[in-house]
């Protein structure tokens, strides 16, 4: 997660509050989901951004979990987002975003 990002959601949480801030994730690949959750919650683990040592403990899903499709029109999902459950690994993706909010989250 680059250092302009890291920055914004560390203002947004400021402004708004964590309990009112979600982050939704649209990373490619199971690794890089995973330290994109470890980076809002429990902090940067390169120690190189904004949320270098921040335990934002922010709620983190990814758009290719089913409880967040469900939240979207179908026709509006699979436009915007349908190609890329097609081509992606979904189940491990999920399956990193399930632990990284068991272990980060608990």
């Amino acid at each position: 997660m680059d250092l302009e990002v890291q920055g914004a959601l560390l203002k947004a949480v400021e402004q708004y509050g964590k309990e009112n801030v979600v982050v939704m994730l649209g990373s490619p690949d199971a690794d890089s989901a995973d330290i994109y959750a470890e980076t809002v919650t429990v902090g940067d683990p390169t120690y190189a951004g904004p949320l270098a040592g921040v335990e934002l403990k922010l709620s983190v899903y990814h758009i290719l979990e089913d409880e967040i499709k469900a939240l979207i029109p179908e026709d509006v999902y699979q436009e915007q987002v349908g190609l890329m459950e097609l081509s992606l690994d979904k189940d491990a993706i999920c399956e990193a975003m399930n632990n990284a909010r068991k272990n980060f989250l608990g």
